[in-house]
């Protein structure tokens, strides 16, 4: 008799576990994907969110755009950033990005810069970066694709 207490109590704790799991899984589900912004129809920002074991993880691609005079504007990929201490609240992800390799020798020694990514909707998001606290801060909208 004992051992079936036991073992019921057991059982009950696994599926309780089980069930914080999928809780967390189901809330980062809505924010994991691949994440893009165009602008004059061409790529400007890829933000890639994963879910990593329970730890979300990914990368940010920026692209230079260059308008040199009588040719078309160019896109550039920049060098994929990973996401420091992404963090994932229901609605808005917040995430911190390397600056040291965004404008060489002169970022050299700059701290990480803060981003929001703010859903708006099933697959579209507001990208904002955080250290711009100017008014007219320009306010990205990104939009959520298959892998």
């Amino acid at each position: 008799m004992r051992s079936r207490i036991v073992l019921g109590c057991v059982v009950m704790v696994m599926t309780s576990m089980a069930g914080l799991a999928q809780t967390s899984s189901t809330s980062a589900a809505s924010i994991e994907g691949i994440w893009r912004c165009q602008m004059e129809d061409l790529p400007a920002v890829t933000l890639t969110v994963t879910d990593e074991g329970g730890s979300l993880t990914g990368a940010v691609l920026f692209y230079l755009h260059r308008r040199e005079p009588g040719q078309p504007v160019t896109a550039t990929p920049g060098v994929p950033e990973p996401l420091f201490n992404p963090r994932f609240d229901g609605k808005t992800l917040t995430f911190q990005v390397s600056h040291r390799r965004a404008h060489p020798p002169g970022s050299l020694n700059d701290g990480p810069v803060n981003f929001a990514l703010k859903l708006d909707g099933a697959d579209r998001a507001e990208f904002v970066n955080e250290n711009e606290h100017d008014l007219n801060a320009p306010v990205y909208v990104l939009v959520k694709s298959a892998y």
